[in-house]
C-alpha cells in the first residue's frame, strides 16, 4: 500500500432526519486537516413535498459535484443511512460508512423501520439497565443531546429543521444491498438507538460486525475528533494493498 493511499479521499457526508449540513461543522475541517476532501450534503429534509428519491438525487449530484482523483467514502447518519445506500445503488463509490444509522431491507421504508427492529422495546430496555425511567416522556435533549458540550447546545436551534413525514414514508427503492465495502459505527452512548439494537441489525441485515466509537446519536458534532479517527480507520482498513 502506498503511503498516500489513506489520503486525498472524498467524504460526501449525509446528515439524516431534517437534513442540515450543520451536523457535520465540526467533522469536515477535521477531515480536511487530515489531508482529504468532505462535503456535507444538505437534504431538504423540512420540505413536505420531497420524497425519498428527491434525498437520493441530492446525494447522488453531491457526490457526482465533489468526486476528485481519489476514493469516495459516502457515510450515512441516522435516516441518512437510507438515502446514502440508495445512492450508492446508481453512483459508484469506494466505501459506505453507516454512523448510527438505520439500515434499510428492500421495499421498507423509513416508518416501517422503527417496528420491524424493535427499536422501542431496545431503548426501553436500554434506559432501564442504564438505571433511567424508560417511562419517562422523550426529551430531545436527554435523548441527543445529553453529551454536548454547551456551544453545540448553543448553536443547535439557529439549525433545527423539522422533518417531514413523504420521505419517512418512501419505500427503500433497492432490491439488494449495493455492492459496496460497508462499515458499520455504532455510538457507545446513543440514547435512541441503542449500541445492542443496531449491532444486531448489522448482523442480521447486513452480515456484519458493527465498530464502537464514543458518544452518543449526535457524535459528528459531540465527539468529532474521535469518529474521525474511525472514518479514517474505515478508509485504511478498505484501501487497495
Amino acid at each position: 500500500m502506498s503511503a498516500s493511499a489513506d489520503r486525498d479521499a472524498t467524504f460526501v457526508l449525509v446528515p439524516g432526519a431534517g437534513g442540515s449540513p450543520w451536523f457535520w461543522s465540526r467533522v469536515v475541517p477535521l477531515l480536511e486537516a487530515a489531508g482529504h476532501q468532505a462535503v456535507a450534503v444538505d437534504l431538504p429534509g423540512d420540505d413536505p413535498d420531497v420524497d425519498l428519491q428527491g434525498y437520493v438525487d441530492r446525494v447522488v449530484d453531491a457526490v457526482r459535484t465533489a468526486r476528485g482523483d481519489g476514493r469516495v467514502v459516502l457515510v450515512g447518519q441516522s435516516f441518512g443511512g437510507f438515502s446514502a445506500s440508495a445512492a450508492a445503488l446508481v453512483e459508484p463509490v469506494d466505501l459506505l460508512v453507516l454512523l448510527n444509522a438505520m439500515v434499510p431491507r428492500p421495499r421498507e421504508s423509513g416508518a416501517q423501520w422503527w417496528r420491524a427492529v424493535g427499536q422501542a422495546a431496545a431503548r426501553r430496555d436500554a434506559e432501564a439497565a442504564a438505571g433511567r425511567d424508560p417511562s419517562r416522556p422523550f426529551d430531545v435533549l436527554e435523548v441527543f443531546f445529553h453529551d454536548a458540550p454547551e456551544d453545540v447546545l448553543a448553536e443547535a436551534a439557529e439549525h433545527d429543521r423539522q422533518q417531514t413525514d413523504l420521505a419517512f414514508g418512501s419505500p427503500w427503492p433497492g432490491e439488494r444491498w449495493p455492492d459496496v465495502p460497508t462499515h458499520v459505527l455504532v455510538a457507545d452512548d446513543d440514547r435512541l438507538f441503542p449500541p445492542t439494537l443496531q449491532g444486531q441489525v448489522a448482523r442480521e441485515r447486513l452480515g456484519l460486525e458493527a465498530t464502537s466509537v464514543p458518544g452518543g446519536h449526535l457524535n459528528a458534532l459531540t465527539r468529532p475528533r474521535e469518529l474521525v479517527d474511525a472514518l479514517v480507520a474505515c478508509l485504511s482498513a478498505a484501501a487497495p494493498s
